[in-house]
């Protein structure tokens, strides 16, 4: 389900755990620049390299890409594709689910390669995807979400519809 970041927000706490496990991804990986987009095409953070472009239409055209690489997957037979690249003459990138809610995009040049942004990308995504299931485990007020009798309801919904 894809939710917007209307409904839900992080602390400083959380914006720093998630900026600090970028730039370490960063740095290991040698990539440019790291953006995080919810589904809903908003820019959540960007860390690393400022792009030359607007990160906001970015933002917007990464969620939209996500979305119809997901229509495009079950086509052929699969629920999503949790990751897609886009290889360019000197520039890619390399783009990957978080916790189904957020998108990490991540620009990278010759100076590294494929291999190594895709291993480091994974660890990452693992960090990002514990950090923001804490942050959805609370509401707007930054209180956690009592487990009530709708519990997981969505999620089913969504399996039976998706």
């Amino acid at each position: 389900m894809s939710v917007g970041s209307a409904s839900w927000s992080f602390t400083e706490d959380d914006f720093g755990a998630i900026t600090k496990s970028l730039q370490k991804f960063l740095f290991e990986s040698n990539a440019r620049c790291a953006l995080l987009v919810d589904r809903s095409g908003q820019l959540v953070a960007t860390v690393g390299e400022q792009p030359h472009f607007d990160p906001t239409a970015f933002a917007t055209l990464t969620a939209a890409d996500f979305s119809a690489n997901d229509q495009l997957a079950k086509l052929i037979g699969e629920t999503d594709f949790n990751s897609l690249f886009h290889q360019g003459e000197k520039e890619s990138m390399y783009l990957a689910d978080v916790a189904r809610r957020v998108i990490l995009v991540v620009l990278f040049d010759t100076r590294t390669t494929l291999g190594l942004v895709r291993l480091k990308m994974k660890e990452t995504v693992g960090e990002l995807t514990k950090l923001f299931e804490q942050v959805f485990s609370r509401g707007n007020d930054g209180q956690p979400q009592p487990q009530g009798l709708l519990h997981g309801a969505e999620d089913e919904i969504d399996k039976l519809f998706g």
